[in-house]
C-alpha cells in the first residue's frame, strides 16, 4: 500500500508538472488541464478508488491556499474595493444561498428545504484562481483582479457560515432559521477578525525577533492553523481568520521583514500554493465518475441534469444581477466631486490651526496624512475606475473550485439525496470552469481594456523611488553631521559617498558599490542608514496609497536587492 501511495503522489506531481507546462505553452488555464486529466485517469485500467476526506481540505488545504493569497493581496486595495467585495463575497453569497436553495426545493420537494439551502451555499463562493492566471496573461485590469481575489477570499467564510446553519438544519427535523443565521454570521465575523488579527500580528513580531530565515518560512506554513482551528473551536469562522492572519502578515512584512526573508517566503508559498491547488483540482476531475455512480441509485440522470441546469441559470442570473446593483448605482452617482470639496474645506481648516504644543502638532500631522489618504483614494477611483467592461468580465468570471467540491462532502452522509446534491455540485463547479474558464480570454480581449502603457509605468517608477531617496536625506540631513559610534565621518568617506555611492542608492542602482576595506564598515553603515529611511519612506508613502500596488512593489523589489546586495559586500 506504502508502494502504491508513493506511485500515485510521484505520478499526480507529473501530471501538475505537465499540464502547468503545457498551460502556458497553449494558453488553457491549468485548472482546466487538470481537471479534465482527472476525469481521463478515473477510467484508465486499475485505476484505485480514493477517498478524499473533505474535512482534510477544509481543514488542511483550504488554510494554506486562503493564507497564501492574503499574504499577496495588497492591504490598500482591498481597502479601496471593500464596498464591493463585502457586497459580492457577503451579501451575495447569502442572496444566492437563499434564492438556490428556494427553487430547488421548490422544484425537487424530494430535496429538503435545508438540504438545498446547503446545495446553494456550496456553489455560491466563486473561484478566482482560474480567473487570476487567465487574467494576468491577457490583460485583466489590476482593480478587476483585486476584487476577484478579494471576494474569493471572504466569500468563502460566508459559504461556510451559511452551510453549517443548513447542515444544523438537517439534524434538527429540517429547520431552517435565518435569524440563527444572522446571529452566527455575526460571530463568525467578529470572532474571526480577532483571532486572525491577533494571530497575525503576534506570529509577525516573533518572525521579526528571530530574523531567520528557515525558522520564519516554517513558523509561516503554521500560521494559517493557528488561525483556523482556533476560531473553529470557538464557533466562529476559521477561514475568515486564517484571510485576517495573513492580511495583517502582508501589510506588516513589508517592512519588518529582511528582504531575505520575504524572497524564501514568497518562494515557498508559491510552491505550496501550486502543488495544493493542482491537486485538489486534479482530484476533482478523479472522483466525478464515482459520484455519477452513487447518484444514480437514488435519482436520474434527467433529473440530475435538470438540477445542474437550474442551479446553473439561477447562478449566472444572480451573479450579473448582483454586480448591476453597484454598476447602476456608481453609472448614476459620482461622489467624487462632493468628497474633494469636502476634503478642500478640512485642509483649509488644517491650515488655519496653530498648534500650541507639540502633541497637538502631531494631531495636525496625523490628520494631515489622512487626507492625503482620503485624496489619494479618489484619485484611484478617477483613473481606475470600475467601467461597465469590467463589470462584465467580473460576471464571466464566476467560476466555481476548490470550496464548492470540499464543502459539498462535508453534507452529512446519512441525508436523503445526499449523493445527488453533492454530484450536483461537482458538476456546477466543473461546468463553470469549463464553460467560463475556456470563454473567458475572448471575453477579456472582446472588451478591449486600456492597459497603463511602459512609459507611465517607468515614470511612476521613478517618480516613487525618487520620492522615498529625497524623503531618507531629508530625514538624516547631510552627510557632513552624520556620526558612527559618535566619531565624525572621515571628509574623504564623504566626498567619496556624496559624489559616487549615495546618488546610486538613492536612485536605486543595483551595482554594489567597490570601496577599500578600511572604509568598508562606515560605508556600509552609511548605505543601510539610507536604505532603512528609504524602507520607511515607501511604507509611509504606501500608506497614502498615491501610486499604484504595482509600482509600491516594483521600487520594493529595488530596495530588496539593494539589501541583498549590502548583507554580500
Amino acid at each position: 500500500m506504502d508502494h502504491q501511495l508513493l506511485l500515485i503522489v510521484g505520478a499526480a506531481l507529473a501530471i501538475m508538472i505537465a499540464a502547468s507546462v503545457f498551460s502556458r505553452r497553449t494558453g488553457v488555464a491549468t485548472p482546466l488541464l487538470l481537471v479534465g486529466l482527472g476525469i481521463g485517469a478515473s477510467y484508465l485500467p486499475g485505476a484505485p478508488a480514493i477517498d478524499l476526506d473533505p474535512e482534510l481540505v477544509l481543514a488542511g488545504v483550504l488554510p494554506p491556499l486562503l493564507y497564501s493569497a492574503a499574504v499577496n493581496l495588497p492591504v490598500i486595495d482591498f481597502r479601496r474595493n471593500l464596498r464591493l467585495i463585502s457586497w459580492l463575497s457577503i451579501v451575495m453569497v447569502i442572496v444566492s444561498a437563499l434564492v438556490i436553495g428556494t427553487v430547488v426545493y421548490w422544484i425537487f420537494p424530494a430535496i429538503s428545504f435545508p438540504l438545498a439551502v446547503a446545495l446553494g451555499a456550496v456553489v455560491s463562493p466563486t473561484d478566482a484562481v482560474a480567473a487570476t492566471a487567465i487574467g494576468r496573461r491577457v490583460g485583466l485590469p489590476p482593480r478587476v483582479m483585486t476584487i476577484l481575489e478579494g471576494e474569493s477570499l471572504v466569500n468563502d467564510a460566508s459559504a461556510l457560515v451559511v452551510l453549517r446553519t443548513a447542515v444544523a438544519g438537517l439534524a434538527a427535523t429540517s429547520s431552517f432559521s435565518l435569524g440563527r443565521t444572522a446571529l452566527e454570521f455575526g460571530w463568525a465575523v467578529i470572532g474571526a477578525l480577532v483571532i486572525g488579527g491577533v494571530v497575525g500580528w503576534l506570529t509577525v513580531l516573533l518572525r521579526q525577533r528571530l530574523d531567520d530565515p528557515v525558522l520564519n518560512t516554517t513558523i509561516s506554513l503554521v500560521v494559517p492553523f493557528l488561525a483556523y482551528f482556533p476560531a473553529e473551536e470557538l464557533h466562529s469562522s476559521g477561514v475568515l481568520a486564517v484571510v485576517v492572519a495573513g492580511l495583517v502578515t502582508g501589510a506588516l512584512g513589508s517592512h519588518r521583514f529582511s528582504a531575505r526573508d520575504r524572497q524564501t517566503q514568497a518562494t515557498t508559498w508559491t510552491t505550496f500554493s501550486f502543488i495544493l491547488e493542482s491537486g485538489v483540482f486534479l482530484a476533482m476531475g478523479y472522483q466525478v465518475p464515482e459520484l455519477i455512480d452513487a447518484a444514480q441509485g437514488e435519482t436520474s440522470l434527467g433529473e440530475i441534469a435538470l438540477l445542474v441546469l437550474v442551479v446553473l441559470v439561477l447562478l449566472v442570473v444572480l451573479r450579473f444581477g448582483g454586480l448591476a446593483v453597484p454598476a447602476l448605482k456608481d453609472r448614476y452617482t459620482d461622489q467624487n466631486e462632493q468628497i474633494r470639496a469636502r476634503l478642500d474645506q478640512f485642509e483649509g481648516h488644517l491650515d488655519s490651526m496653530t498648534p500650541a504644543d507639540d502633541r497637538e502638532d502631531s494631531r495636525i500631522g496625523s490628520a494631515r496624512r489622512r487626507l492625503a489618504r482620503s485624496r489619494a483614494d479618489v484619485e484611484f477611483e478617477e483613473r481606475e475606475p470600475i467601467t461597465a467592461r469590467g463589470f462584465v468580465t467580473m460576471g464571466w468570471a464566476g467560476m466555481r473550485g476548490v470550496v464548492t467540491v470540499a464543502a459539498a462532502q462535508t453534507i452529512p452522509a446519512g441525508a436523503s439525496h445526499r449523493a445527488t446534491v453533492v454530484l450536483a455540485a461537482f458538476l456546477v463547479a466543473l461546468i463553470t470552469l469549463v464553460l467560463f474558464g475556456l470563454t473567458l480570454p475572448a471575453v477579456i480581449r472582446r472588451m478591449r481594456f486600456s492597459p497603463v502603457s511602459a512609459k507611465e509605468r517607468h515614470d511612476a517608477f521613478r517618480a516613487l523611488l525618487r520620492q522615498v531617496g529625497e524623503s531618507a536625506v531629508d530625514n538624516l540631513g547631510p552627510l557632513e553631521s552624520q556620526t558612527i559610534d559618535g566619531e565624525p565621518i572621515d571628509p574623504k568617506l564623504v566626498a567619496k559617498l556624496k559624489d559616487h555611492i549615495l546618488p546610486r542608492v538613492l536612485a536605486g542602482v543595483r551595482e554594489a558599490p567597490r570601496f577599500r576595506p578600511a572604509v568598508r564598515e562606515q560605508t556600509l553603515i552609511l548605505q543601510n542608514r539610507y536604505l532603512d529611511e528609504m524602507r520607511a519612506a515607501l511604507v509611509a508613502e504606501r500608506s497614502i496609497g498615491a501610486y499604484s500596488s504595482q509600482t509600491y512593489r516594483k521600487v520594493e523589489a529595488v530596495l530588496d536587492d539593494m539589501e541583498r546586495r549590502l548583507d554580500l559586500a
